[in-house]
């Protein structure tokens, strides 16, 4: 192994100290994820968690860190490559309104993790789309980790390309006009389904 290899990351429990000079500065990795993490509402974190959401639907092996550069957003045991997408009405500052809800289905040059190459061409590399949205509309009571809070639409990415082409985005009632929307506990049949459709 080089200096430039891909490394390889093991997850951490937490519990490793920070350090400087070889010592302990009294703070772990655990009180960073805290402050960093703890905003499930913020559009990164958000995004993040619906990875985690869908993953556990699906039975990813959740012992291998998340690959974030990756072309697609998971891959499951069976090789169906999935690309969450999220949305909420709700957002941490102030509000006037509720947000719109827009998703991405940009095409874009896809990036291998494994070989650090481009694609020439853009393209949507995923097998399936899951649009994931946080429905709650009550700041005193929103909670991401209540998976009654959400639904989810989900869509084979040969449907989305047929429909939509070049489109960057799709509202909400576009979206669905093309399906209808699933709980947690659906959302493995659901792709499935969707992923049975692609050829």
């Amino acid at each position: 192994m080089t200096g430039l290899d891909k490394l390889n990351i093991f997850q951490k429990s937490g519990n490793e100290y920070i350090e400087f000079n070889n010592n302990n500065i009294g703070w772990k990795l655990i009180d960073f994820w805290k402050w960093s993490v703890s905003d499930l509402l913020s559009n990164t974190t958000r995004g993040t968690f619906a990875e985690f959401i869908v993953a556990t639907a699906m039975d990813i092996d959740l012992t291998k860190v998340r690959e974030e550069w990756d072309a697609y957003d998971l891959e499951t045991k069976d090789g169906i490559k999935i690309e969450i997408k999220t949305s909420a009405y709700l957002q941490t500052w102030y509000q006037k309104n509720f947000s719109n809800i827009t998703f991405s289905i940009k095409s874009a040059y896809s990036w291998n993790a494994q070989t650090n190459e481009s694609l020439d061409i853009k393209t949507r590399p995923s097998d399936v789309y899951v649009f994931c949205l946080l429905k709650h509309k009550d700041k005193m009571t929103v909670n991401p980790m209540d998976l009654n809070q959400w639904v989810f639409y989900i869509v084979s990415t040969k449907k989305i390309n047929e429909l939509y082409g070049d489109q960057v985005s799709l509202s909400l009632s576009v979206l669905e006009k093309i399906c209808d929307s699933v709980n947690y506990d659906k959302i493995k049949e659901k792709i499935i389904e969707e992923y049975s459709q692609k050829n």
